[in-house]
């Protein structure tokens, strides 16, 4: 590129020089983008996992918290659903961002399975910083990060470590937090990257909040200024012939403590500042006691505390069974049932039946299948349970065997009426759907025929074999045309109960 007159061509070679120089500064390496892309696939995996482990936080303080304590648990929940919210409104602003940069971006590339234009460097300036979306993105940042500081306890904050903070650079070389991050020669992919971490932050600060506010829960609360007599059994319901147990015990005691403890006038040997009464069970009916508990105190004087009084109820044998659908047994399918015995655990009770079998899928849980000639019979399901050793029988409950109720005939999801000349063309089978069914029952056409009837032409009509149209059937339903009548007859079906079905013809005037 020397001085004086330079002709056309070197005009031209000079520009192309030019013109690659720029691309050469402004080219990303594939191994840069690839890093970036491994990086956000990473963090995308992480975000996904903590958000699994919030979920099962949620689900583990409703099942036991929420239901044990639900005065002391509930304004705690309420405060985790606030951070849960807060998060989310946070995530799907970035998600919103990420469409938008995937959208600019040409989509994603299947070879890479990242952006098209990974390596542009101006989409995320002109979205981020021309656009204004940074200063929005970092408003928001900030203001969850205080809305969830909020929401912990004054002892808690000082302990927050979580880095959803959007603060600008101390050495400010690239300018403030949004081009730092977004600005001049940030990669599509890199800029993408980015907002995933932000994610990720979102979700680790979510995390950290509701653990402090569901650990609130597990702090000890203890008011030793009153004492109480407590009686605690494990349940008051027993069935005839086992022992009924309670542990009657006085509040605020250590296991040094040895109080004098009594039920009906009846003296109770005591461990660690604990007595278990143990009541009868050999007849049928409702017991009612009351613990009375004497203890010394410093000054040599001797209280006495009095439990309210417990009552308990002795019962025969008895099961229940119940059908997880309907209170009948479909013949041909699995029918769910959970069985369960009141006073016995579930691992401990076992169920048979009599006229279809019966299989274990879980603690309760059975499937019982009946096949299709017991339709109109009865199924008895016997239950039985292991007490002490021995094989107690719990009852039996008897089912009415019912067929599964006949489906409907459609084509292209119609069962009939008015239709389109090419969408009747395009559909390449008859279906039989059994609407408003509590199960997910498959049934199979086995044959029908097909009639077609073209304006000023004689009927033809065509023996259909399966549920798919092929042959000739399928030649006779291309060459249709508006004002063609199609019928559909003689259909039959059949079930998982191996029972063949007729069904309603169909009826089709071709537009």
């Amino acid at each position: 590129m020397a001085g004086g007159k330079e002709t056309t061509r070197q005009r031209m070679i000079n520009i192309m020089y030019l013109v690659l120089l720029a691309m050469l500064a402004l080219n990303v390496s594939d191994t840069i983008l690839d890093a970036f892309k491994n990086i956000n696939d990473s963090l995308d995996t992480s975000k996904n996992n903590v958000n699994t482990s919030i979920d099962q936080l949620f689900t583990a303080f409703e099942n036991s918290k929420l239901k044990e304590e639900p005065a002391r648990a509930q304004p705690i929940y309420d405060k985790a659903k606030q951070a849960k919210a807060a998060a989310d409104d946070l995530n799907n602003y970035i998600e919103g961002i990420k469409k938008e940069f995937t959208q600019a971006g040409d989509g994603i590339d299947p070879e890479t399975d990242d952006l098209v234009n990974r390596s542009n460097q101006d989409i995320a300036q002109n979205i981020m910083i021309n656009q204004r979306k940074a200063d929005e993105l970092k408003k928001r940042i900030n203001a969850t990060r205080e809305k969830l500081i909020s929401l912990l306890d004054p002892a808690d904050r000082a302990a927050v470590a979580f880095s959803l903070e959007a603060k600008d650079p101390v050495r400010k070389r690239k300018g403030n937090w949004q081009e730092t991050y977004f600005g001049e020669g940030t990669p599509l992919t890199a800029a993408m990257t980015i907002l995933t971490k932000l994610q990720t932050d979102t979700k680790n600060a979510e995390a950290e909040v509701v653990k402090k506010l569901f650990g609130n829960m597990d702090k000890a609360q203890v008011n030793l200024d009153q004492f109480a007599a407590v009686a605690v059994a494990p349940t008051s319901y027993v069935i005839q012939g086992q022992p009924y147990t309670a542990e009657v015990f006085l509040t605020a005691s250590d296991s040094r403590s040895t109080p004098d403890i009594t039920v009906n006038g009846n003296k109770l040997s005591v461990k660690d500042g604990k007595g278990t009464y143990t009541g009868g069970t050999g007849s049928v009916g409702e017991f009612t006691w009351v613990g009375t508990i004497r203890v010394r105190q410093t000054d040599g004087q001797i209280k006495e505390y009095k439990t309210q009084p417990q009552k308990y109820q002795v019962a025969k044998p008895s099961a229940n069974v119940s059908s997880d659908k309907m209170n009948v047994i479909y013949a041909g399918i699995a029918n769910p049932f959970s069985v369960s015995a009141a006073g016995f655990p579930l691992e401990t009770v076992n169920a048979n039946a009599t006229g279809a079998s019966m299989s274990k899928i879980g603690a309760g849980k059975y499937n019982v299948i009946a096949d299709g000639s017991k339709v109109g019979s009865e199924v008895t399901i016997n239950v039985s349970a292991l007490n002490a050793g021995k094989t107690v029988s719990l009852g039996s409950t008897k089912f009415r065997v019912k067929a599964i109720p006949a489906p409907v005939a459609k084509v292209g999801g119609r069962a009939g009426g008015d239709i389109a000349s090419v969408q009747l063309k395009s559909e390449s089978e008859i279906e039989a759907d059994l609407d408003d069914f509590p199960f997910d029952v498959k049934f199979k056409i086995q044959r029908y025929k097909l009639t077609i009837i073209k304006p000023r032409s004689d009927a033809v009509t065509i023996a259909g074999s399966g549920g798919s149209f092929a042959g000739a059937v399928k030649g006779a339903m291309n060459s249709i045309t508006p004002g063609t009548r199609v019928f559909f007859e003689d259909i039959v079906s059949v079930g998982p109960d191996g029972r063949q079905r007729i069904l309603p013809s169909l009826a089709f005037s071709v537009k």
